[in-house]
């Protein structure tokens, strides 16, 4: 394949996010080099900013900012404020939704982003516009400099950024509701622009497979130098995408069209279509490619591509092991970091890393260890107090109005930048379960599959455990790659499974041994069993599609009568 084309303007690019990024992660490392300091000054400055608010004015913010030492601080914001789930701060964010001012936060939100909740679904998470200014603005321009110190010719190719819609509804009161990151990629800067695959406005197709199809038409007839998208299953989902409409792409790149067999409105296919023009030669090599290869893969269609952003961490690496030889042999994969609706933390700084170093002096971030979860008092331990190689329960509080908001998420401290700490996403918390006391965790499970590939030489790219509480016991689904293992055979696998977990958690050998514990049922699943439920939990149930996740090993009836539709017949 021929070398492509450079984007114009590639090198003031790098320069422009070279020199914002260079500042703002100096302004980081002065911060985290006195922790204490910077998280009693992020804490006043947060609480002051909110003392006359609704929430404020009922927890005593101003006595709280009265406070003489830090110490004093912490502990009398942990005396006035309750840990909080959003049911917690549901009445207040209702009511900033409905038109009131100073609630939670001084004015109103920028904006409102949604995510699935647990008794109220989904939650609307309250965006403030100085958290949209000072917090994830200027964590990007950290991420992008961190990108660009290890692959400083990424902006030579175009990107492709797989986000949200920048506008997926309103509030009662007109304040809109859509992804922070579509709002970022609209509101870019013109030079930035200029290398983005595909016009913002194909995010806004509504049907599921038309909006796949639109993006990575627009990626493919490109030489991509970046593929940015938060979760590895997006990118199973994209390759396998581009190999089932293969030869439609191939037709559209040559003719410069856009399939009718999808459904894309009227205006946004004229958008689309303005800057989309014929690419017979294009076309040409990507048949060529099919015939050389059969399966094409991004490292066929894309072969100068320098880097690609997702996660690798937690439950999503087992999509990432999916996906990491699809790539040229040099592309370098960088960590997505810790991310989240309701916060972002920190970003990554280093390349070849899980890690995402905390940003105390952007946002308020609290501990409490592992072994203190279900305590009903458990000690506080501030960011500069927690040890390395230990697991905490975090809880932030933001710009946007989360005080001390449970995330319940377990993370691990992987290292120290000076005294802020660096973090690993391990599991959600309620990746735990728990039918008769044996605490089985997300992550035994995953490991667990993975032995027991190693022992029978069965490969599953995709399984899912569902802790059964009436039959007491646990049922797994497996996609296995080779489609004619039989079921005794998948029974087979779910004993030598069963022995695993036996063997990583005692309390389940015990419960097991006991039979207060049932044997393990197995389910056998059909090919592209995971992306067909995706897709009917982004059609049906409202999930968005560039974050979906879902935990391995669960107890969630809604999600397990969809599975159950799933196994082969």
């Amino acid at each position: 394949m021929k070398k492509p084309k450079k984007v114009k303007r590639w090198w003031l690019i790098n320069a422009a996010l070279t020199l914002v990024g260079r500042k703002q992660l100096g302004i980081l490392t002065k911060a985290s080099k006195d922790g204490k300091k910077t998280l009693a000054k992020t804490l006043r400055d947060m609480l002051t900013t909110s003392k006359d608010t609704a929430y404020g004015k009922e927890h005593h913010f101003n006595e709280i900012i009265s406070a003489k030492t830090p110490e004093e601080m912490f502990a009398l914001y942990q005396k006035y404020v309750p840990v909080n789930e959003y049911e917690a701060l549901y009445d207040y964010v209702e009511r900033h939704k409905n038109g009131e001012t100073d609630v939670l936060i001084p004015g109103k939100p920028k904006m409102y982003c949604t995510t699935s909740g647990t008794t109220r679904d989904p939650k609307w998470i309250p965006v403030s516009e100085r958290y949209y200014q000072e917090v994830v603005k200027t964590m990007n321009q950290v991420w992008f400099y961190a990108m660009l110190r290890s692959r400083p010719k990424m902006y030579q190719g175009h990107s492709l950024s797989i986000v949200g819609k920048a506008i997926e509804g309103a509030a009662p009161d007109g304040t809109i509701c859509g992804s922070i990151s579509g709002v970022i990629q609209r509101d870019v800067l013109f030079f930035v622009r200029e290398t983005y695959s595909t016009p913002h406005e194909a995010f806004y197709i509504d049907d599921y497979k038309a909006r796949y199809y639109a993006l990575f038409l627009m990626g493919l007839e490109k030489s991509i130098g970046a593929l940015v998208t938060p979760n590895p299953s997006t990118i199973v989902e994209m390759i396998n995408n581009i190999n089932e409409y293969y030869d439609d792409y191939c037709n559209d790149i040559e003719h410069g069209t856009i399939s009718e067999k999808f459904n894309i409105p009227a205006e946004i296919r004229a958008a689309l279509l303005k800057n989309f023009k014929a690419k017979p030669e294009r076309a040409e090599e990507l048949r060529k490619l099919k015939t050389r290869h059969g399966t094409v893969l991004p490292k066929h269609y894309w072969p100068h591509m320098q880097i690609c952003t997702c996660w690798f961490s937690g439950n999503t690496r087992v999509y990432f092991e999916r996906i990491r030889d699809a790539f040229p042999p040099d592309c370098l994969f960088h960590e997505m970091g810790y991310i989240s609706t309701e916060c972002k933390v920190g970003v990554t700084l280093k390349t070849n890393s899980k890690e995402t170093t905390i940003f105390g002096h952007k946002n308020y971030v609290e501990f409490i260890h592992e072994s203190e979860m279900d305590s009903p008092n458990p000690k506080i331990y501030q960011a500069y107090e927690v040890e390395e190689d230990q697991r905490y329960l975090m809880l932030v509080t933001t710009l946007s109005g989360l005080y001390r908001y449970n995330t319940n998420d377990l993370v691990k401290i992987t290292s120290f930048h000076n005294e802020f700490p660096n973090i690993e996403f391990v599991e959600k918390v309620n990746g735990i379960t728990s039918l008769t006391g044996e605490k089985l965790h997300e992550q035994q499970f995953v490991e667990a599959v993975k032995e027991t590939e190693k022992r029978t030489g069965k490969i599953a790219p995709f399984f899912v455990g569902f802790a059964d509480p009436v039959k007491s016991r646990y049922k797994f689904y497996f996609e296995f790659a080779d489609q004619d293992i039989s079921v005794t055979e998948a029974e087979e696998f779910t004993s030598y499974l069963d022995d695993c977990l036996q063997k990583f958690n005692s309390e389940y050998k015990e419960k097991r041994a006991s039979n207060r514990l049932k044997e393990p049922e197995t389910a056998l699943l059909g090919p592209k069993a995971f992306e067909r439920f995706k897709e009917t939990c982004v059609i049906n149930h409202g999930f968005r599609d560039g974050q979906f996740k879902v935990n391995l090993l669960m107890q969630d009836e809604k999600r397990h009568a969809l599975f159950k539709e799933l196994v082969k017949k």
